[in-house]
């Protein structure tokens, strides 16, 4: 991923194939990792931020349709 994904553009259906796609990721990066060493360490804490964003973004929207 060359730039941060810009969450607050993306859809709901977007956000939800987002975060199964980089869960999906992330757990083949550690079971990648398990026997060998892997490519970019840090693929693993991107993954994780990614997922972060994603379920921040969807967290944020559930609280602004329920002050309404």
């Amino acid at each position: 991923m060359a730039r941060k994904e810009v969450m607050t553009t993306k859809t709901d259906t977007e956000l939800e194939k987002l975060l199964a796609d980089t869960r999906a990721a992330l757990r083949t990066e550690r079971f990648a990792a398990a026997g060998s060493r892997p490519k970019d360490p840090s693929q693993a804490g991107k993954l994780r931020a990614t997922i972060a964003r994603a379920l921040t973004e969807q967290r944020a929207r559930v609280i602004k349709a329920a002050a309404k």
